[in-house]
């Protein structure tokens, strides 16, 4: 056994407690960035963002010299995380609601209207007459002809605005 005081070297308190202070600060780093790391990926911030790409924005022709009726979206998601569908704007439209029909249990529907619609993350959100959809009321009354478009911006919480333009149909060929 070699005697401590040969070498040159003894453990003292005060080179214990520098010894341990040294390897402390680099293990507190590591569970704080830990931590971090586990909250951003529980919020459902890990992976890549929304991608979103509209497609099959149709808009019912109203009925008779009426200026309301609804415009429907396909909204696909191919990144990993959710956006949520906000509002939607067009030019042409004094008001543009999102809402939803539900049926009511007596063989009708039951619309209401809803603040957001998700758009999940890899899926898509598929709009439709017995389902989400945007309720809108023309600025004026409408002289739309059938295949006519209409401008419409969707927003986004994550992605922001997006434009696209419906094309107008007949409910009977939806």
């Amino acid at each position: 056994m070699t005697n401590p005081t040969a070498t040159g070297w003894q453990p003292t308190r005060g080179r214990l407690r520098d010894t341990l202070i040294a390897a402390a600060a680099p293990v507190i780093a590591c569970v704080v960035a830990l931590g971090g790391l586990t909250t951003w990926v529980n919020s459902g911030a890990a992976g890549s963002r929304p991608r979103l790409a509209i497609s099959n924005a149709r808009i019912f022709l109203p009925y008779g010299d009426g200026q309301y009726t609804s415009a429907y979206f396909r909204i696909a998601n191919s990144g990993d995380a959710d956006d949520e569908l906000l509002s939607v704007t067009s030019p042409e439209m004094a008001e543009a609601m999102l809402s939803v029909d539900r049926d009511n249990g007596k063989g009708g529907a039951i619309m209401s209207m809803v603040d957001k619609a998700t758009v999940p993350g890899g899926s898509a959100l598929t709009m439709s007459p017995y389902g989400l959809n945007v309720m809108v009321r023309a600025r004026t009354k409408p002289h739309w002809q059938l295949g006519d478009t209409v401008p419409f911006t969707l927003h986004f919480r994550h992605s922001g605005p997006q434009k696209s333009v419906a094309v107008v149909i007949t409910p009977s060929t939806d």
